[in-house]
C-alpha cells in the first residue's frame, strides 16, 4: 500500500514538469522523477506478486490464479496502449481551450490522464489489501542483505528459474526491440507503419488469449514441464517460419501472423509458467532452508526482467549501428515513406538474422538449462507441499 501511494504520487508528478524548466532543467526532471517512479513501483510490484505463493498452495490453485493475474494484466497494458493517446488528446484539449497548441494539448493531456491512472491505482491496490488478509504477520524479522543473498544462492531452483527467465526474455525482447525497423526498413511500403500497428495489435491480442483460453486448454493434456517445453519449441518454429518469410519478397502482413502467433501465443503461456514455477521454488526453500522468502525470491523477477530490458536494448542498439539503420523516433510524415530503398539487402538481411537467429539460440539454450537444472515437478511440488504442511503443524 505505501508502495501503491508515493507510486501515484511520483506518476502524477513525472508528468506534471514545470513548462518553464529549459531542456536540462527537463532532462534533470524527467531522469529524478523515473529512477523515483521504478523505486516506488518496485516497493508495490515485488509484495504483489508475493502473494501468490503466500496465500497458495502449489498444484491448480497456484496455477489458476497466476493464469488470472497475468492475464488481467495483459488485458490492463493493452487498454492503456489503446486509450492513452485518444485520453490525452480529449483531456488536452479540454484543459488547453480550443486555441491550445499541440505541444500544451499533449502536455496538459498526459498531465491529467496521468492523475486518473493515479487515482484510479491506488482505489484498485486499496480494495485489494482490503480484501486479502495476511494468515499471519507475527515473529516475522527483516531480513538483512546478506540474508537475501544467501536465501537466493542456497536456493538452486530459484537460480534455475531466474536464469530461464532472463534467456526468454532476452530472446524475446530482442525481437520486440528491433521488429520496427523491420517493418520500416524491410518489410517497406508507403503504409509500413499501419501493417506494424495492425501486427503489434494482433500480438497484443494473442498474447492475452493465449494466457486466459490456450493455457487453461493445454494444461488438461500436458504438465506444466512439457509446457514450458511445447512453448519454447513452439517459439522456435515461429521464429524459424519468421527467417524464412523475411528472405522472401513479401508484401502481405498477414503472412507474418502465422509465425507471430507461435511466437507471441508461446510468450504469453512462458510468462504463466515461469511465474508459478518461481512460486514453486518459495515452498523448496521453505523445506530446504526453513526459511520462507516470497519476497526475496519474487524481487529476482523484477531485477532480471529488468536486467533482460537492458540486454535486449544494448544488442538491438549495437545491431542498428551495425546495419546502418537510423533509431530515430517515427513521425506521422515518415510513415507513409518507403524508407526499405535507402537500405542495402546486407543491412537487411543482419537485421533479420538478429532478431531470429539470436532468439533461437536463447531459447534453445533455455530448454537443455531448464532440462538438467529444473527438478520440481508437478508431483514433487505437491509432495512439497504435504511436508511443510506438516512441517507447520508439528510446529
Amino acid at each position: 500500500m505505501i508502495g501503491t501511494i508515493t507510486n501515484a504520487v511520483v506518476l502524477f508528478v513525472m508528468f506534471a514538469a514545470p513548462p518553464t524548466l529549459d531542456v536540462k532543467g527537463l532532462t534533470a526532471y524527467a531522469a529524478i522523477t523515473y529512477i523515483l517512479w521504478g523505486v516506488t513501483y518496485t516497493m508495490m510490484d515485488i509484495p504483489y506478486w508475493s502473494m501468490i505463493p503466500a496465500f497458495t498452495e502449489g498444484g491448480k490453485e497456484r496455477e489458476n490464479l497466476t493464469t488470472l493475474a497475468r492475464s488481467c494484466a495483459g488485458v490492463g497494458s493493452a487498454i492503456v496502449t489503446i486509450v492513452t493517446m485518444i485520453a490525452v488528446q480529449a483531456l488536452g484539449r479540454m484543459a488547453g481551450g480550443p486555441d491550445a497548441g499541440a505541444q500544451t494539448v499533449e502536455r496538459l493531456g498526459f498531465k491529467y490522464f496521468a492523475l486518473i491512472i493515479a487515482v484510479l491505482f491506488v482505489i484498485f491496490i486499496t480494495l485489494t489489501c482490503v480484501n486479502i488478509k495476511e494468515e499471519s504477520t507475527v515473529n516475522m524479522e527483516t531480513t538483512s542483505v546478506g540474508q537475501m543473498f544467501r536465501a537466493l544462492l542456497q536456493n538452486d531452483q530459484t537460480m534455475a528459474v531466474v536464469v530461464a527467465i532472463v534467456l526468454i526474455n532476452c530472446s524475446v525482447y530482442i525481437t520486440s526491440n528491433l521488429v520496427i525497423y523491420f517493418f520500416k526498413y524491410d518489410f517497406g511500403g508507403t503504409g509500413w507503419y499501419n501493417s506494424y500497428t495492425l501486427f503489434n495489435t494482433f500480438g497484443g491480442g494473442i498474447q492475452i488469449l493465449s494466457m486466459m483460453l490456450l493455457f487453461p486448454l493445454l494444461r488438461k493434456f500436458f504438465n506444466t514441464l512439457k509446457m514450458y517445453y511445447i512453448c519454447l519449441g513452439m517459439a522456435v518454429i515461429g521464429y524459424a517460419v519468421l527467417l524464412v518469410l523475411a528472405f522472401t519478397n513479401m508484401s502481405n502482413v498477414m503472412l507474418l501472423v502465422i509465425p507471430g502467433f507461435f511466437i507471441v501465443a508461446a510468450n504469453g503461456m512462458l510468462t504463466v509458467l515461469t511465474t508459478v514455477f518461481l512460486a514453486n521454488t518459495v515452498d523448496y526453500g521453505e523445506l530446504k532452508n526453513n526459511r520462507r522468502d516470497e519476497s526475496v525470491i519474487f524481487s529476482m523477477q523484477t531485477f532480471v526482467v529488468k536486467l533482460a530490458s537492458g540486454v535486449s536494448a544494448l544488442i538491438a542498439s549495437i545491431a542498428l549501428q551495425v546495419f546502418s539503420l537510423s533509431s530515430e523516433s517515427t513521425t506521422e510524415a515518415q510513415q507513409v515513406v518507403d524508407f526499405s530503398e535507402s537500405v542495402s539487402q546486407s543491412s537487411k538481411a543482419g537485421l533479420r538474422m538478429t532478431m531470429t537467429l539470436i532468439p533461437i539460440a536463447g531459447l534453445i539454450f533455455a530448454f537443455f538449462w531448464f532440462k538438467k537444472k529444473y527438478i520440481l515437478t508437478d508431483e514433487k511440488v505437491e509432495e512439497i507441499a504435504e511436508e511443510v504442511k506438516a512441517r507447520r503443524a508439528a510446529e
